[in-house]
Order: C-alpha cells, then structure tokens, then sequence
C-alpha cells in the first residue's frame, strides 16, 4: 500500500543505503550510481564539484536533435566543469526502442556524442529510476517539481550536487535561459 501511494519516495528510498541500522536517503542528485551505456556501474559522485546537465534522451523523438546542441555545449564547457549526461527512456511513445548498443551506435554516428550515456531507464512510473524519482521531486525553477513530461527534459545540477534548475523539453540547449543557468553555475566556485 505504501508503494502505492507514494511511488516515487519509495523508489528514492531503495536506493538509500543502509549504514549501521539506519536508512540513508540520497543527499544530492549525485549521490547515486547508474549504469553507463556499456553496463559498467558509474558513480554519478565522481562529478561532485562539476556542473553537471542530466537529459532524459530518445532517438526517434522530434526533440532528437537536440543530441547535437548537447554535444556542442559539452565541447564548448567541458573544460570549464560542465558534464552532460544522457539518460536514453523509451517513456513517451516508445521513441527509443534499441538496445544499448544500438542508442550507443546511433548517437555516436549521427551526432558524434563523446558525453557519457547511460543504460537505458524509465523516467517515470512504476519502473521509475531512483535517480529520476529524486530529480522530479526538487521544486526548482523554471518548471518546479512533477513528473517528467517527455523526452530531452533537462535537469541542472550545481557543483554542490544540488539541482539548480529544471528546463522543459522543448528548451533547446542553445536556448539563452538555459545557457545563462549553466553559465551562472559554471561561474560558483567549487563548494
């Protein structure tokens, strides 16, 4: 019944850990680990102290071409601290229906993506990534908190792990609000 109710805190709950008798919830949102594209287990708090823009991803979504707009700000703010991370969902009308190998093939020939890409997830419902139940539950600006709404909605998390903004999918990420939120992040010194 609990489950039920409260799906989403129950999906953050199982991916606390356990220390001595009490349960730890996360801290941040990178306070998790996930699978890589490659089926290695990646612990998101290597970018502790990075800006770090996560983006649930699809490849045959009207919205796919926004692959290469990540790509660009990757290429242009790596340097500075900025790490995109692609979180590939067959969520919304079952727009990314490869394997991981395949998203792996197509985003590396047809937007020539170096960011890290993840195992594919669901990013809402019953299914839902612990990690995503965390994101959806920040109420930050400009979209608050709530379940995700379609692919390439974007997550920005500040160099303290914090989620500092949360950006519709249909902000692109050359948009001007989007790269001034990574700007203003990119510009705080490290905690």
């Amino acid at each position: 019944m609990f489950q039920a109710l409260f799906p989403s805190l129950t999906a953050v709950l199982a991916a606390s850990t356990v220390s001595g008798t009490e349960i730890v919830p996360p801290r941040d949102a990178l306070d998790f680990k996930m699978k890589g594209i490659d089926g290695e287990l990646v612990d998101l708090g290597q970018w502790r102290g990075k800006v770090v823009l996560m983006v649930n991803t699809a490849s045959k979504c009207g919205h796919t071409p926004q692959y290469a707009g990540l790509q660009k700000l990757w290429a242009d703010d790596s340097a500075n601290g900025l790490v995109v991370l692609g979180f590939p969902s067959n969520d919304f009308l079952w727009q990314e229906p490869g394997t991981n190998g395949e998203i792996r093939q197509f985003c590396s020939l047809k937007y020539r993506v170096t960011f890290p890409m993840f195992e594919k997830i669901e990013v809402k419902g019953k299914g839902q990534a612990p990690l995503y139940a965390y994101l959806t539950a920040q109420d930050v600006k400009p979209e608050g908190k709530g379940k995700i709404s379609w692919n390439f909605e974007k997550f920005l998390i500040g160099r303290d792990g914090k989620v500092a903004a949360r950006f519709a999918p249909g902000t692109k990420p050359e948009d001007p609000a989007l790269v001034d939120a990574v700007k203003k992040e990119l510009a705080k010194s490290v905690p």
